[in-house]
C-alpha cells in the first residue's frame, strides 16, 4: 500500500536550473557537475538524501534530523531530474512543502546542491561555513567510483575563494576514509595540522586527518556573497564567479 503511493507521487513544476550568481545564492559548475544554492525545498532535500545511506553515514554522522532514512523515499530522491518537466516525487512527502522556495540562511553555512550534467539527476552536494572555510561534500550513490569527488572539492574550494572571498578553505576526513582523501588531494588540497581527533554530530569520536586548499591567486566576492563585485569576474581554475 505505501509502495503503491510512493510510486504514484504528485508531479511537481518545472523549475529552470540555475545559471548566475544572485543575491544569496551561488552557482559553480565544473566538467561534469552543476552545483547551485538550492532554489526550492526539494533541491535541498535530494542533496541530503545523496549521502543519507548507511554507506556514507559510516563517515559522516549525522543527526536523525538531517537525514532522509526510509530507503524507498531515499531512493526515488536521488534519480529524481530537477528542471525538467514532470518531475514526480514520492506521495508521503509534502507537495506543498518541497515546492516552496529555499531560503538561503542568513549565518555562515552556505548548502550547495549537485546535479549531474550527463543524466541530469541529483549528484549530492556540499557545505561550506564561511566563518572558518571548513567544507564537507558527498555524492549519491549513482555518482560515486567515477571520479567526480575530485570536481566536488574543487568547487568547493572555488566557492570559498572566488565567491566569498576566503584565502584558505580546509576539509578533515576520518583517516580510514580513503577515498575522501584521494578526492582532496585530487582537487588540490594538502595536508595540514587539526585535531587528530574529531566527535561527529552523532556522538561518535573518529581519528581524523586535516588538508588545507589555499587560494591560487586573488580572492574575491560573487554577487551572491552580498559584497561589492569588479566589473570583470574573475575565473580560478575553472567554473566562474559572478
Amino acid at each position: 500500500m505505501v509502495w503503491s503511493r510512493l510510486r504514484r507521487g504528485w508531479t511537481v513544476p518545472k523549475t529552470p536550473l540555475p545559471r548566475v550568481c544572485g543575491h544569496r545564492r551561488h552557482v559553480v559548475r565544473t566538467k561534469r557537475i552543476l552545483f547551485y544554492t538550492p532554489v526550492t525545498q526539494l533541491d535541498a532535500v535530494a542533496a541530503m538524501a545523496g549521502a543519507s545511506d548507511p554507506e556514507a553515514q559510516r563517515w559522516f554522522g549525522w543527526r536523525n534530523d538531517h537525514v532522509v532514512a526510509d530507503a524507498r523515499i531515499r531512493q526515488v530522491l536521488v534519480d529524481l531530474r530537477p528542471g525538467v518537466d514532470g518531475v514526480r516525487v514520492p506521495a508521503l512527502l509534502s507537495r506543498r512543502w518541497l515546492t516552496e522556495s529555499f531560503e538561503p540562511s542568513a549565518g555562515r553555512v552556505e548548502l550547495m546542491t549537485a546535479v549531474r550534467l550527463d543524466d541530469g539527476r541529483y549528484a549530492g552536494g556540499f557545505e561550506l561555513v564561511t566563518d572558518t572555510g571548513e567544507i564537507g561534500g558527498w555524492l549519491a550513490p549513482h555518482a560515486r567510483g567515477l571520479g567526480l569527488g575530485v570536481e566536488l572539492f574543487q568547487a568547493a574550494a572555488l566557492l570559498g575563494h572566488a565567491h566569498t572571498g576566503l584565502q584558505t578553505v580546509r576539509a578533515g576526513h576520518e583517516a580510514a576514509n580513503t577515498a575522501s582523501a584521494r578526492a582532496l588531494s585530487g582537487a588540490g588540497f594538502v595536508p595540514t595540522e587539526g585535531p587528530p581527533r574529531h566527535t561527529l554530530p552523532d556522538g561518535r569520536e573518529i581519528e581524523s586527518r586535516w588538508l588545507r586548499h589555499p587560494a591560487p591567486g586573488l580572492t574575491s566576492h560573487c554577487r551572491g556573497s552580498g559584497m561589492p563585485v569588479p566589473k570583470s569576474c574573475p575565473v580560478i581554475g575553472f567554473g566562474y564567479a559572478c
